[in-house]
């Protein structure tokens, strides 16, 4: 077997947070999704059914959930919080794209809601 690509998601993952550029998203909060994509070699895992050999979805959570938790007045600084964390937490990451939406978010229009998307390598 030849492995072609190998990518860990995570979608929709779903967090009450506080924040946003203007003062009064900082009292009433919002709720944001983020998606994670991951490219790692996970041949390892793939070949033996064992954890070490991937990245753990769980502490990826529990690290994106401590990130979601510091207010920015920015989704881009989120994103980036984000994608520097999980690069400092697993060495095997080549790289990823986080993607971080505000629900509703308040604009002049109906809007489901507004995000970020960023896609770094190592």
């Amino acid at each position: 077997m030849k492995i072609k690509d190998q990518t860990i998601t995570l979608d929709s993952l779903r967090f009450y947070a506080y924040h946003g550029a203007e003062p009064q998203e900082a009292i009433v909060g919002a709720w944001y999704t983020v998606d994670i994509s991951i490219k790692a070699d996970a041949t390892h895992a793939v070949q033996s059914d064992d954890l070490n050999g991937t990245i753990n979805y769980a502490k990826v959570t529990e690290i994106i959930k401590q990130q979601m938790a510091i207010r920015s007045a920015l989704l881009e600084h989120v994103a980036g919080r984000i994608a520097n964390a999980l690069l400092d937490s697993f060495p095997a990451i080549n790289s990823l794209t986080v993607k971080v939406c505000k629900e509703n978010p308040p604009v002049c229009a109906p809007c489901a809601a507004s995000g970020f998307i960023l896609t770094i390598e190592r």
